[in-house]
């Protein structure tokens, strides 16, 4: 079996690491530094770094904090925000991302997807997809969930796999700090139509959610969360011995 992976997200703005709930209401937690240098040391499997104003603001991504988080971990960094042209990936790799999260960037431009696919391979580059319901469908969204843009998700995410994209991050707006539980269905739908790595993002409120994430999907790779591990909710070692004990494979 895949040993399926525990990431924590550092959704960064003005230089704090901040949280919300349905990508609204933002509030200050810590230095995005402090809080990197923790997870690496306390067993995460990776550390994801979001700009969540980067492409809303039209900027590029504060490269020197993440210069300084990417010194402090000894993990796997995933970066994202303003990341809009291939020149983005060089100057963010060169900061010590090992792979590169694009969003809105790519629903601007998706030959971005294969052009950075091409240079730095299929690895280096994720998917990140900010996904509500509209109508009853999954919708994708822009601009940290700011604007629908009126594509539908799962469409959406298989084309950028088809152009390269080697791994996926699913963001339900619709959970996003509710701490219900991760999102299932939509999770369902996105494994069974494509074959990269798949991220759970949003949603996760307590250890059980991870449990019920990992049984419920075993194609999942990975379950993402922020605020529970922010504020000391859950603890990572903690969740992965819980995750061990009902029969999910993880690394301790």
């Amino acid at each position: 079996m895949i040993t399926k992976r525990i990431i924590p997200c550092l959704d960064v703005k003005d230089g704090r690491v901040v949280k919300g709930v349905n990508f609204k209401g933002l509030w200050d937690v810590s230095s995005p530094v402090e809080l990197g240098k923790f997870y690496s040391d306390c067993g995460a499997d990776e550390l994801v770094f979001y700009d969540i104003t980067a492409s809303y603001e039209g900027r590029r991504l504060f490269t020197d904090i993440l210069r300084e988080v990417a010194s402090q971990i000894f993990i796997p960094l995933t970066v994202g925000g303003g990341i809009n042209a291939i020149e983005d990936f060089d100057r963010v790799l060169k900061c010590g991302a090992d792979k590169v999260s694009v969003n809105s960037g790519a629903i601007r431009n998706p030959e971005l997807i294969r052009e950075a696919a091409r240079r730095y391979g299929n690895q280096c580059v994720v998917l990140s997809a900010d996904v509500k319901r509209v109508e009853g469908e999954f919708r994708v969204f822009a601009k940290g969930g700011r604007e629908d843009t009126g594509m539908e998700a799962i469409s959406w995410i298989s084309r950028c796999v088809e152009l390269g994209a080697g791994e996926v991050v699913v963001n339900s707006i619709d959970t996003d700090g509710v701490k219900g539980g991760f999102d299932l269905p939509m999770l369902k739908a996105v494994c069974e139509a494509v074959k990269v790595p798949v991220i759970a993002s949003g949603g996760a409120g307590c250890i059980g959610h991870f449990v019920d994430l990992f049984h419920e999907i075993p194609d999942i790779d990975a379950g993402l969360a922020a605020s529970i591990f922010h504020f000391g909710e859950v603890s990572i070692p903690e969740l992965k011995k819980v995750l061990k004990e009902n029969d999910v494979v993880v690394r301790l």
